[in-house]
């Protein structure tokens, strides 16, 4: 059987050695500044068709507040200003309105998830 404290000394002694083998790296010499290079005026970024971008947003707001409702749904959960705001925001989504898809989609999904919240509350009698 070994030795607690002989496994102990052997652990010991790798470990400063390791230290001093870590301490006796030699130091580094401090780098040269390069010399300035001349680089051309900066240009602008081309222009990305930022009504895209806003939509491909706007559907993924959508996704989730399709997602939030279905669930606060399946635990009998679901208000009717949730599911109106869902409605509301499939409507804009085939308008191609960005901005009231975002705007519905995020309210839908914050009520539907206070419906699910409100669950763990006790009933009123």
């Amino acid at each position: 059987m070994l030795d607690p404290s002989k496994i102990l000394r052997a652990v010991s002694a790798a470990i400063g050695v390791l230290l001093v083998a870590g301490c006796a790296t030699q130091p580094e010499e401090p780098a040269q500044p390069a010399p300035p290079v001349a680089t051309a005026p900066a240009t602008p970024p081309p222009k990305v068709d930022d009504s895209a971008q806003r939509m491909e947003a706007a559907r993924a707001l959508l996704a989730q507040a399709e997602t939030d409702v279905q669930r606060a749904r399946s635990r009998h959960a679901l208000w009717t200003k949730a599911w109106e705001d869902l409605i509301a925001a499939r409507n804009a989504a085939s308008s191609k309105d960005p901005d009231a898809v975002m705007r519905y989609s995020r309210d839908a999904s914050e009520l539907a998830r206070l419906g699910l919240e409100q669950l763990a509350y006790p009933a009123v009698k």
